[in-house]
């Protein structure tokens, strides 16, 4: 993909954002890192979607450094950059405020697979990381989050393949996918699992899990080796 495409692609993936209904304003982000060049493209900072342009997307190298565009990038870069470094199969990321899992980030909630819908694209419970210290918030608070989440996930032997999505506490929902384009769909689907959550918890017990057994058959009939889901290509 060339240079122009991927900023094509940003930006595509940045309004589908808004499509979907999951931000507002100059709410959020996406990113998509081209690794062969070591470059990152993501979202300008404070500029409202509608008034964005491919040209506007900002590039910056892996120190973060502005490369080609005329805008600043995403005050949110560090933490892109982080989950970037540490997660080397991760080709986009996506933030957002959608109302129900930054909801389960407010109240620092992590978001419980309930059932099967859940299993079928996460293999788990959707993690909510703690709040930062005082010390790390005053100082590099967006780096110190990024690298609050890639430590959460190290110390917890998440598999960030098998969990593309992260519940920052009292911040937002991160999402993130082999492209841009992933991590955009699991940010929708987030969402949508988050609203299943409320209201199952609503209608029932407090507690409520889907077996492992469960989990582990929807998430593998979809992902695992011998994983059966998708149609099979016929020769002839």
């Amino acid at each position: 993909m060339t240079l122009k495409e991927l900023k094509e692609e940003v930006y595509d993936k940045n309004l589908e954002l808004v499509r979907r209904g999951l931000v507002i304003y100059t709410w959020g982000n996406v990113s998509a890192i081209d690794r062969e060049r070591e470059i990152v493209i993501i979202k300008p900072r404070g500029i409202e979607y509608e008034k964005l342009t491919p040209e506007d997307m900002s590039v910056v190298n892996m120190k973060g450094e502005l490369i080609e565009g005329k805008l600043l990038p995403s005050v949110d870069l560090d933490i892109h950059m982080e989950i970037y470094k540490a997660f080397e199969n991760v080709g986009g990321i996506a933030h957002t405020h959608s109302v129900f899992a930054t909801s389960f980030s407010q109240a620092l909630q992590p978001i419980i697979s309930m059932g099967t819908t859940h299993a079928d694209h996460f293999n788990g419970d959707i993690p909510c990381i703690p709040y930062l210290s005082k010390q790390e918030t005053e100082k590099e608070y967006e780096k110190n989050l990024g690298l609050q989440i890639v430590r959460y996930f190290v110390d917890n032997r998440i598999n960030p393949e098998e969990m593309g999505a992260v519940l920052a506490g009292g911040h937002g929902p991160f999402t993130w996918g082999k492209n841009a384009a992933e991590s955009v769909e699991h940010s929708v689907i987030l969402e949508e699992l988050a609203k299943m959550a409320v209201f199952t918890h609503l209608l029932g017990e407090d507690g409520i899990m889907l077996p492992h057994y469960m989990q582990d058959k929807h998430y593998y009939r979809k992902y695992g080796s011998n994983a059966y889901f998708y149609q099979e290509k016929i020769d002839g």
